[in-house]
């Protein structure tokens, strides 16, 4: 799948449900995702657009709700892309998530880059009214850099938005072209994972 960056996913926040559509530059739909309510082991099929006619992604969770589950990342023929997972408590303060591929080894870590903005964010988003205010004020971002340690490969930003939560990712640096979907959509889990900040 060609990526032309920068990304804008969108996740409608007034639904019952979570569903995310991811845009390229050209605001031409790449992905889409409506998340089923209520379940207590996370299952996440990842369409190609709105009419859910053709999946392209599965992600599942290797277990019901826990701090430091993994996600398995697949191709609707069922072949394993990788893995997400996030790092348990460590991700308390700062959002943290490591990127592994078919054979368990790590190839990105993705965190998020204040914790200081995560705690405001968090607090002042509990208020009545100031909660409103959050989206304008405050925006998480998040990088992910290599296994190497090499220089972040992309970024995700929450952008400005009343009714709706969105967030643009760019690409800052080389990556493997096999990797790129894999660190996409494991982006998109790790939202969705982190969608009740807003």
């Amino acid at each position: 799948m060609p990526l032309h960056y920068p990304l804008d996913l969108r996740f409608k926040l007034l639904a019952i449900a979570s569903q995310i559509e991811v845009r390229d530059a050209s605001d031409k739909v790449l992905l889409y995702v409506k998340q089923k309510a209520f379940k207590l082991k996370e299952a996440v099929t990842v369409y190609s657009d709105r009419t859910m006619g053709t999946a392209l992604y599965r992600i599942d969770a290797d277990r019901m709700i826990d701090w430091s589950a993994q996600y398995a990342i697949t191709q609707s023929d069922g072949r394993l892309l990788g893995t997400i997972r996030r790092k348990g408590m460590r991700s308390l303060w700062r959002a943290r998530y490591e990127i592994t591929g078919t054979n368990g080894a790590l190839l990105y870590s993705v965190q998020e880059a204040s914790a200081l903005i995560r705690i405001l964010d968090g607090v002042l988003g509990e208020l009545p009214v100031v909660n409103l205010l959050t989206g304008y004020l405050f925006h998480p971002s998040y990088v992910v850099v290599p296994a190497s340690g090499a220089a972040p490969v992309m970024r995700a930003t929450k952008q400005p938005a009343l009714f709706e939560g969105r967030f643009r990712v760019e690409r800052l640096g080389d990556i493997d072209g096999e990797h790129e979907e894999l660190v996409l959509l494991g982006i998109l889990m790790m939202l969705l994972l982190e969608r009740v900040r807003g």
